[in-house]
């Protein structure tokens, strides 16, 4: 009875097994003809993005995929496969496995504050481009929505006044940060990401890439995106998200194709603030608003760097609300995977005065005596 016993748990052990072995090759089957047919998508979505990779003039962006851009507090769909070719999948890492940090909404003691009224989430594989002014295909904003995006900080004494007047109308916008600016102020950096900001990159320089493609080649602009954002992300000591604004937005085609590749987002605008010639801080209010109300919605591109916006955003924050907007806040699907070449490039600047162990200033300089 006993060997009968062991007998047959023996044969049981062993169909098990092999019924194992059969769902496993079953599995591996599906995904190796997944992986073909992905790859096979992806060569065709690549010779198609290289022919038709869109100008410094308004283009048109790829195909919509109604699955790119979700309510993040709502049920999110998951996004359809979409590979690059497998020579950009060799030159550069996928993005980060893990999904990005969701923040909840910040907590507001305004009972009158604008507020975030939505807070929508971005696919970015494939590289899509956002703002009207040159990307034309996906318009998430609804009529009086407003995203407000900030470029060329940090910047000491302008970026904190920003954020004060945005944590005092209970908005959170988006940061397009320069890698050497992040470098000098990495402690301010550090105050965007913790107040629930989303942070996007702007080259190492803000040099114009049209220019560097020009004079440097593809490999020269590469390195200003890529040096920029690996700084951005050491200094900002947390995640930062796929997006990215070109300086003066100048998109070099073969720029874009690159984004595309690694799976960073590109944003223009749909409403130019012009804050970096407008230098007096009610006509600067005037001037935006006014555009505003004239497109009815929009991305709006202002600059953390520039004084004035420091001194009129609560201005312009009120008259939005007054007007009749509302903002909303866009984060990312996934987080940015910089490259380990341009990560050690930052380490090893030789002028930067704030990499020397990157301390937070509360660990280097205490008040011992008053």
């Amino acid at each position: 009875m006993k060997r009968a016993a062991v007998v047959g748990g023996a044969i049981a052990l062993a169909i098990c097994a092999v019924y194992g072995i059969v769902q496993a090759g079953w599995s591996l089957s599906a995904s190796l003809t997944g992986t073909a047919k992905t790859e096979q998508t992806a060569s065709a979505g690549t010779a198609q993005s290289a022919s038709a990779a869109p100008s410094p003039s308004p283009a048109a962006a790829p195909l919509p995929r109604p699955d790119l851009i979700a309510e993040a507090t709502g049920s999110i769909r998951p996004a359809a496969p979409l590979a690059t070719s497998a020579t950009a999948a060799a030159a550069a890492p996928p993005p980060a496995p893990t999904a990005a940090p969701r923040l909840a909404a910040p907590a507001c003691a305004n009972r009158n504050a604008l507020g975030v009224a939505r807070t929508i989430e971005i696919d970015t594989a494939g590289g899509p481009g956002f703002g009207s002014q040159h990307f034309k295909t996906y318009d998430f904003l609804r009529d009086h929505e407003v995203v407000l995006t900030f470029d060329d900080g940090p910047w000491l004494g302008h970026t904190p006044a920003v954020l004060k007047a945005l944590a005092d109308q209970c908005v959170r916008a988006t940061f397009f940060s320069i890698g050497k600016h992040a470098t000098f102020y990495p402690d301010i950096l550090r105050q965007v990401a913790a107040a629930g900001h989303t942070i996007g990159s702007h080259t190492w320089s803000h040099a114009d890439l049209l220019a560097t493609v020009k004079k440097g080649g593809p490999d020269a602009a590469k390195e200003e995106i890529e040096k920029g954002a690996s700084a951005v992300r050491m200094m900002a000591g947390a995640p930062i998200a796929p997006f990215f604004r070109f300086p003066d937005l100048r998109h070099p085609p073969e720029m874009l194709t690159y984004l595309g590749e690694r799976n960073i987002a590109s944003f223009s605008t749909d409403v130019d603030s012009w804050d970096f010639k407008i230098k007096k801080p009610e006509e600067l209010t005037r001037s935006l608003i006014a555009k505003v109300q004239k497109a009815g919605k929009g991305i709006i591109l202002m600059h953390d760097f520039q004084k004035v916006t420091s001194i009129a955003l609560p201005q312009i924050l009120d008259q939005l609300q007054k007007n009749g907007f509302k903002v909303v806040h866009m984060v990312p699907k996934g987080t940015l995977a910089t490259l380990p070449q341009f990560d050690e490039a930052v380490r090893n600047e030789n002028k930067l005065p704030t990499l020397a162990g990157n301390k937070p200033a509360e660990g280097v300089i205490r008040t011992i005596s008053e």
